[in-house]
This record gives structure tokens, sequence and C-alpha cells, in this order.
């Protein structure tokens, strides 16, 4: 892998959004290229998964199954997208990636490490070179989305307990893959996140 990968993670309502914008700026305004892409998606086959994935139709949908989609998803993306671009030397800067299923599905639908034995397959080498984990309580990242409630998608819509299992899982895996993942205060000011990011950035660079 000869380019840069950079995944960026989060509860909902975390300002993910945001700062991936700040991300594209910061490569843009050097002059770098970056391939921007996202999880689940981020191919034609991902976004055909990913609309099954979040339709609000489909409450019935399996824990294994949900998880199984995802990685689907992320296989075909690493093979048609990710891979290729870091071959070629590019930068590349992925909305979510393996983390989330493993905080999702893994701690907060209590799937446990068969998360990360499927991922496995999905992703085999493909690792991020550094994730930002935007943290904040998930009780505050609902309050900032709850006005666009009726366009939540099928895990939005789940219960607060819910979210609560997943930042810790999170949490977990801050600890566990200390040397990838940089935790960034959520709850500060967008310019002082952004300015954290930019600093991890340039050292990175």
């Amino acid at each position: 892998m000869k380019g840069l990968f950079i995944t960026i993670e989060g509860p909902d309502g975390s300002g993910k959004s945001t700062q991936i914008e700040n991300i594209k700026k910061f490569f843009e305004d050097r002059d770098i290229d970056i391939v921007f892409t996202r999880e689940p998606g981020g191919t034609p086959i991902g976004e055909r998964i990913r609309e099954i994935i979040l339709d609000n139709q489909f409450k019935e949908m399996d824990y294994m199954t949900e998880a199984m989609l995802y990685a689907a998803s992320r296989a075909q993306h690493v093979a048609q997208v990710i891979r290729p671009a870091l071959q070629a030397g590019k930068v590349v800067v992925c909305d979510r990636f393996v983390d989330s299923s493993l905080a999702y599905q893994g701690y907060g639908r209590r799937l446990g490490e068969s998360v990360e034995v499927i991922n496995s397959f999905a992703v085999q080498d493909c690792v991020p070179d550094i994730t930002f984990l935007m943290k904040v309580d998930p009780k505050m990242g609902r309050n900032r989305i709850k006005e666009n409630r009726e366009n939540q998608d099928r895990l939005e819509h789940e219960k607060l307990a819910f979210h609560r299992e997943v930042y810790k899982g999170y949490l977990e895996l801050e600890k566990k893959y200390s040397e990838r993942i940089v935790g960034i205060d959520a709850s500060l000011g967008i310019d002082e996140i952004r300015d954290e990011i930019y600093r991890k950035l340039e050292e990175v660079l």
C-alpha cells in the first residue's frame, strides 16, 4: 500500500460530516488529490446494499444478516475503490469503515467477535492508517439530529440504550487500537475540532 488511508468514525450526531468537509479542504489546500468515499456504499453494488440495510421497512432484519450485508458492501468497496486507490499512491478518506461494524453490530447488536471474523475476510490487509473517532455522548448526538427524525434511517431510529452500547464499543476500540484511533472531543467547537484534526494530519504527512 503506497497511499494513505484515513477513516472517520463516531456516533450519529457527532459532527462527522462537518469535519469530513474540513479534511477534504486540508488536502485540497495542499494540492493533494484525495478519493472520498463512504460506507455502506462507495460502489454501485454497495449503494444498493446500503438501501436495504438502512431501509426502515426492514425492521425484521436479523442482526447477523445486517452484519453480513455491511461486510459484503465493504468487500466490494475495498476491491473496487479503496485498494486500487491506495496502490496508486492516493489519499483515501472514508466516512465509516470496519470500526462501525465492530461498534454497531459487535457491541450494539452483541454479535461479538463474529463481526471481526466476517470483516477480516472482507478487508484482508486493507486497514486504515489513521482513524478519527468523534466522541460525543449519544444523548447529545441524538438531540443534535432530532429535528430530522422523519428522515432518519433504520439504525438511527434505534433506542438510546442501543446507541449507548455502540458508544461503549467505540471507546473500547479506541483503547484496543490506540496506535491508529485518535479520539476527538466532539463536544468542542467546530473550529477547535478542525484544528485538532489538522494538527494530527500534519504529523502524519
